[in-house]
């Protein structure tokens, strides 16, 4: 799955190359730089990959966001419908400009469920914001007929989905704007980093300032001669992590194609027991193929199945969200408290403790029975045989033990 699976001599020339001048910043100092622009040459090379008009680098996913609920107007006491399955920054962000996480119910594309998203608009609701987990994507047609029916801006959060594609479309390309994410185990890796894609001119221009204090990179090679026509902050990404992913994306392809090859020869392996689904899939040529997601038959079974993964020691790589501290509802309990550090608004604070007491039994439903299984880059073809008939060989035993209890 994580492009650092491939690090090697294209990365370190890349480095290199920043090391050399000695500039680590990417604004300025522009005489001292020999040239050296990675941050500008990655953002180009973004925007040609995934058929983006405008991106923007910042120093992470979750900055990403930030900055793309404030470019594109969301703030305080918006609503942001958003699933109950996603990673913790997803929510983090609408919080921090002051918005209010509306969380909803997913379905068995592990994203939002359309649904669920109707029953959730109010007179507050600023912005629909599908998350694209484990390296497929959302209903985007009817998310984006919902956003157009009510006014509604449309985020795509793909920090997860990097090279998943809807329809011929790039995810992270088709709403109003789209973030991803190039932290340490992302298809593509920075070390850390992110980017904000759109393909509206305004929106570009405000995540420019906004993720550099305000500036307008107006005043050429002068940053003292830049304007600030708004408040913005620091987000900036730096050059020697611009510098790795702009050897990443190179390979970003490469990287694809074997994800795609390994999980094809993983979920024939787990096909033949019966009892398995599998994750459904708007568009299954879009899948970027980071997981393989699949069902158990009850919340039961799956929880048996992962004590005796752990016990076999085959865990490793397979995934229960369920349980999962970061990526769902029912363990986020700083959430449900308020648990800030600082004071924030009543109107926040009250909504998110009213998630201590509202249930989600349909996303309860689909994720106490999911296991998401990480693919790998570097397993050989004998590796994912002997990964896979160990999984269903544990998966038939509990099965088993099932039946013989009944």
């Amino acid at each position: 799955m994580p492009g650092f699976e491939f690090w090697g001599d294209e990365e370190r020339k890349e480095v290199n190359d920043v090391l050399e001048t000695g500039i680590l910043m990417r604004y300025g100092f522009d005489g001292a730089r020999k040239g050296i622009w990675k941050a500008k040459e990655l953002e180009q090379e973004i925007c040609k990959t995934f058929g983006s008009k405008y991106t923007q680098l910042t120093s992470s996913g979750t900055a990403a966001l930030t900055t793309a609920m404030a470019a594109l107007g969301i703030g305080h006491g918006d609503e942001v419908i958003m699933p109950t399955f996603t990673f913790v920054a997803s929510f983090e962000a609408v919080i921090s400009v002051g918005a209010i996480p509306v969380l909803v119910d997913i379905d068995k594309t592990l994203t939002l469920n359309p649904e669920a998203v109707k029953e959730a608009i109010t007179p507050r609701t600023k912005c629909i914001m599908p998350v694209h987990m484990c390296g497929s994507m959302a209903n985007l047609d009817a998310l984006k007929n919902i956003c157009e029916q009510h006014d509604l801006v449309l985020l795509e959060d793909a920090c997860q989905s990097i090279g998943a594609s809807y329809k011929g479309k790039m995810v992270g390309t088709i709403g109003h704007a789209g973030t991803f994410s190039f932290d340490f185990v992302k298809t593509i890796t920075c070390g850390e980093g992110g980017a904000v894609l759109t393909n509206n001119e305004e929106t570009y221009i405000k995540c420019d300032g906004y993720t550099d204090h305000g500036h307008d990179h107006k005043g050429g090679a002068d940053r003292g001669a830049d304007l600030h026509p708004f408040i913005g902050y620091n987000y900036r990404i730096s050059e020697l992590h611009a510098a790795v992913g702009l050897a990443q994306i190179r390979k970003v392809h490469q990287f694809l194609a074997i994800q795609k090859k390994n999980q094809a020869q993983l979920k024939q392996i787990l096909s033949r027991v019966s009892e398995v689904t599998f994750r459904s899939i708007p568009d299954p040529e879009g899948d970027s193929c980071t997981f393989l997601s699949w069902f158990l038959p009850t919340e039961e079974i799956a929880q048996a199945l992962v004590e005796e993964m752990k016990s076999q020691g085959i865990l490793a790589g397979n995934f229960y969200w369920y349980k999962n501290n970061w990526h769902y509802i029912s363990k986020w309990d700083h959430l449900k408290n308020a648990d800030f550090l600082n004071s924030q608004n009543h109107a926040l604070t009250e909504r998110l403790r009213s998630y201590a007491t509202q249930s989600f039994p349909a996303s309860d439903a689909i994720m106490s029975k999911c296991i998401s299984t990480a693919i790998s880059l570097s397993w050989t073809e004998e590796q994912i045989n002997d990964k896979g008939e160990k999984m269903v060989a544990a998966i038939q035993k509990v099965l088993a033990s099932q039946r013989e209890a009944v």
